[in-house]
């Protein structure tokens, strides 16, 4: 049934598509290279989207639509307004690199982006599986297209198909499991999921295994989005042949969405199933803090490195989600998936200063993309290199940035738990978090360090230059009084568990 209820929970979404088709047909009168009006038109209708987000969050109300397939709750929507924010960031850093690699042609680069951002709005919304794979398909389908906007590109075109392939071979792991799953609950909906499973009514032919079959095809399709390992195949190339700014747009925002419908459909539809998928989630964060920290320390390029990291860090992140239900008691859910939540969040402000500084340095027919080419940045502009400096720093955990307090609430959800498996967990991380400081530091030396080996002029727009600015100093501010995110994230996640 559709009512007033329904509408309200997709006004966003509405908005976002109307303006992405607007948008496109205006541009098809905009003549300026640069593609200005698109530009501004593309980057207001995110800031209204990103406001009326933020609105909808604060207002602390969770909202079911169109008989419960999307619902309007704190976190969807705080993690909708943070993915919004991240796109607007995205889009100022790589305007100018895009328009000197003659990716600005048309306007495709902002429509295709306003239609990734809708599909993880969906994503974000959903609560019915078909919801959750529609959103799923509407971003990777516009992550293809842009990944592959360089045409006469032959790593990037490599790049689009190795994404492709891969990515069509996960979508196909995710839809499986998931049709596996409601053929054992005979529901889509993720309350009549959980229902089913919690009530012991979950039964195929009278085989419960088909339900834990389709639940480890389901964490391997999120294992993918996540990039974690042994799904990790397609992020150092992706990273590495992808243009940089379309490789900031791959690996920014959609980590909120990709959090998101894994505490949709593991914490709000297979809770009862806690203990399998915790078991197969320590394995890929174990494994991924464990080759993401060492592959990282061999790489050359700056963006492969990068890549590496990520994989690290979403395995960090994971570690949140172990500690959320011990022994049957789910008590400390709502603290460890906050902590997870707080650490994605963070993770993606640090990863858009990190990529806005390569592609500011970035020029006409070069790309800043080697951690050699960083040499002597402090000596040509100290404002790029203090920015990369306190993101690195964020992302090695050094106290008093932000990426230092997400890891240690990710390291007290974990010890909360009381139990020695936790503990040594943490140790590991611990560990590993040590290991990784070093590739971090080696790139501040280089910078501060070594002698210039580039000598070009740095030339960037005001507006570039000012959310560079806006962004690294998010990241102090936000190290130094972290607990108004902190709290926000858990108040989010606690309505959730609520």
């Amino acid at each position: 049934m559709i009512d007033s209820l329904s509408w309200y929970t997709a006004y966003p979404e509405l908005l976002l598509l109307v303006m992405a088709c607007a948008i496109a047909m205006v541009d098809l009168f905009v003549k300026s290279p640069m593609r200005g009006a698109t530009y501004v038109l593309t980057l207001l209708t995110l800031a209204g989207v990103a406001l009326l987000q933020g609105l909808y969050a604060s207002s602390g109300d969770t909202v079911m639509g169109f008989g419960g397939l999307v619902v309007s709750d704190p976190m969807g929507n705080w993690l909708k307004c943070f993915a919004a924010v991240a796109m607007m960031a995205t889009l100022v850093y790589g305007r100018e690199y895009a328009s000197h690699r003659d990716m600005l042609r048309g306007g495709e680069m902002f429509t295709l982006s306003l239609f990734a951002l809708l599909g993880m709005f969906v994503m974000i919304s959903g609560h019915n599986f078909l919801v959750i794979y529609l959103g799923l398909e509407l971003l990777t389908l516009a992550s293809y297209a842009l990944v592959a906007l360089r045409r006469d590109d032959l790593l990037a075109t490599e790049a689009a198909m190795k994404y492709f392939v891969l990515g069509a071979l996960a979508s196909g792991f995710l839809l499986y499991g998931l049709s596996m799953v409601y053929g054992a609950t005979g529901s889509l909906d993720l309350a009549s999921v959980m229902k089913a499973i919690a009530g012991g009514e979950a039964t195929l032919m009278g085989s419960p295994q088909v339900l834990t079959l389709g639940l480890v095809f389901v964490v391997a399709g999120l294992a993918f989005k996540l990039g974690v390992v042994p799904f990790h195949m397609w992020v150092p190339d992706v990273y590495h042949g992808a243009p940089t700014a379309i490789t900031l747009l791959i690996g920014g925002a959609p980590k909120l969405a990709a959090f998101a419908i894994v505490i949709r459909l593991l914490v709000e539809g297979l809770m009862p199933l806690a203990f399998d998928w915790q078991q197969m989630l320590t394995v890929l964060a174990v494994m991924s803090l464990l080759i993401g920290n060492l592959a990282a320390i061999a790489q050359t390029n700056l963006k492969r490195m990068l890549a590496f990291s990520t994989i690290s860090q979403m395995g960090f992140m994971l570690l949140g989600l172990l500690a959320g239900v011990v022994q049957g008691d789910s008590a400390n859910a709502a603290n460890a998936y906050g902590s997870s939540m707080f650490y994605v969040v963070t993770y993606v402000l640090t990863t858009l200063g990190t990529f806005g500084v390569i592609l500011l340095l970035s020029r006409k027919g070069f790309e800043s993309e080697n951690i050699a080419d960083l040499a002597g940045l402090n000596q040509r502009s100290p404002l790029y290199a203090g920015v990369m400096a306190i993101c690195m720093f964020s992302l090695a955990g050094v106290p008093p940035l932000v990426g230092f307090y997400a890891k240690l609430s990710v390291l007290q959800a974990l010890l909360a738990s009381s139990g020695s498996f936790y503990i040594g967990l943490a140790v590991f991380a611990v560990i590993m978090s040590l290991i990784g400081a070093f590739y971090y530091l080696r790139l501040v030396k280089v910078m501060y360090f070594d002698p210039p080996t580039q000598t070009a002029d740095i030339q960037a727009g005001v507006d570039a230059r000012s959310v560079l600015s806006v962004n690294g100093a998010l990241v102090l501010i936000l190290g130094i009084v972290p607990g108004g995110l902190m709290t926000l994230c858990a108040q989010a996640v606690a309505s959730l568990m609520a």
